[in-house]
């Protein structure tokens, strides 16, 4: 009895997709992922990004906000960071720019981002909420915190959904 080599081969696909949706599942924890401060490596906008997200960071923890989680990361979209101020849980996106001419950092969180950055918020609420706020929905807000020329600019309640 002979054996078709093409469903050996689609069967093989379909076992090694199942594993890398398992693993992704497992890396993605709950609700956490790794912080971009630790990946190592990258291009260099990467690293530029990551160095800013860590020194927004520490601005942010300077400021008394507790942060929750970095660089989360699905298929809506990305939360570079997730922090904690008093009741409130704060989404916050983080830009840089070295050059104005293209209207500084917060002119490039545009509509589309912000709708990126919303959906990804909301598929990461009920994760965030049981873990940090005991199951009680809290109220969310969306800041940005840009790097220019004149240092950190913390912007609270930058949009709204």
């Amino acid at each position: 009895m002979s054996v078709d080599p093409y469903e050996t081969a689609r069967q093989a696909q379909r076992r090694a997709v199942t594993r890398r949706r398992r693993r992704l599942r497992r890396a993605a924890g709950a609700g956490q992922a790794r912080p971009a401060i630790e990946a190592p490596g990258g291009s260099p906008t990467q690293r530029q990004g990551r160095a800013a997200e860590a020194r927004a960071a520490r601005h942010l923890e300077a400021c008394g906000i507790r942060i929750l989680a970095a660089n989360l990361n699905c298929r809506a979209g990305e939360i570079d960071l997730v922090a904690r101020e008093d009741a409130l849980l704060l989404f916050i996106e983080v830009r840089e720019r070295r050059n104005p001419a293209f209207g500084g950092a917060a002119a490039s969180v545009n509509r589309a981002k912000q709708t990126r950055i919303v959906r990804a918020a909301r598929h990461f609420l009920p994760r965030l909420t049981r873990r940090h706020f005991g199951g009680a929905a809290p109220a969310c807000r969306f800041d940005v915190v840009t790097f220019g020329a004149d240092g950190p600019c913390w912007i609270r309640d930058a949009f709204r959904p």
